[in-house]
């Protein structure tokens, strides 16, 4: 049927819609596409990045390297034609080609006795010093009655603790002790302390949440995560009580490494003084590696240890 007054019949939209015979349809507009990534610039470039870590041991042995270099240019030639004299700084050959002599001089049991006032010392540290930072955070109230006390002992000079605890404890072997106790008792309170307290706020509101006691969140919440910080802080305990130990191992002990670094400077033996100082610094290297080894392996999801 036509429409009236003869007009052709409408065009139904769909049939507009469609394209002419043999012509193609109009293509969809192509997607944008997606920007390129910027790289990540290499570590010697970006701010604070951390080098690979075969990189890290090539850099450190590299520095020991030149360290020791520099110290064999300063003492090489003939005594008289050095540019130190060796009475001041032996040659490396001297202080390391002595260690047979100084060996003889009962090394062994000086090390031995060393390393077990050091390990008392800081055991006695850990136990009071932890305790108390774990007690202290949990209860500012208590916090604020020891903060005195700790600042007291984190501020006396090492030195006026030896005549202190010569008063207190004679000149035996507990003496030695108690000198390194009070000396690091104070760091280790201040460090746990700062670890209880840098634990995130949401794990304790999660506890609360779940009804956990004070109790418990401080047994099962705040000191498993703070631990990884707190064993961080004895282990740099043991490098500071080694360093200590000089002072009280002047005073009346048979075998100790701070009694021969003192008889070594009284009868002239420098190059026993300069390799009395390295096995300290090894030993101290030593100590931290086997911590740090195993804490890296007890607490495998703290990344930064």
């Amino acid at each position: 049927m036509t429409a009236a007054g003869g007009d052709k019949p409408a065009t139904k939209p769909a049939d507009a819609a469609k394209p002419a015979d043999g012509a193609k349809p109009a293509s969809a507009p192509a997607k944008p596409a997606a920007a390129a990534l910027p790289e990540a610039p290499p570590w010697w470039r970006a701010l604070r990045a951390e080098p690979p870590s075969h990189l890290r041991a090539a850099f450190g042995l590299a520095m020991i390297g030149a360290i020791l270099l520099l110290w064999w240019l300063v003492t090489r030639g003939d005594p008289v034609d050095r540019i130190i004299s060796p009475s001041k700084i032996p040659s490396p050959s001297e202080v390391f080609g002595s260690f047979g002599s100084l060996r003889d001089r009962s090394l062994g049991e000086s090390i031995m006795s060393t390393l077990e006032r050091v390990f008392v010392g800081v055991g006695l540290a850990a136990l009071v010093g932890v305790g108390a930072g774990v007690l202290a955070s949990a209860n500012r109230g208590l916090g604020a009655a020891l903060n005195p006390l700790v600042i007291f002992l984190r501020s006396v000079p090492m030195g006026a603790l030896i005549p202190l605890t010569l008063l207190l404890f004679s000149d035996g072997a507990r003496q030695k002790t108690m000198f390194l106790f009070l000396a690091l008792v104070g760091f280790v309170f201040s460090d746990t302390v700062k670890a209880m307290m840098s634990v995130p706020e949401r794990f304790v509101e999660t506890a609360q949440t779940l009804g956990a006691s004070r109790l418990q969140i401080i047994r099962k919440v705040l000191v498993p995560l703070a631990l990884p910080d707190i064993i961080t802080s004895l282990r740099f305990q043991f490098g500071l009580a080694l360093g200590y130990v000089m002072l009280a191992e002047e005073i009346n002990v048979q075998y100790g490494l701070g009694q021969m670094i003192t008889n070594s400077q009284r009868q002239g033996l420098t190059e026993h003084v300069y390799l009395l100082v390295f096995l300290i610094a090894v030993l101290a290297f030593g100590i931290d590696l086997v911590l740090r080894t195993i804490q890296r392996g007890v607490f495998a999801w703290r990344k930064d240890l």
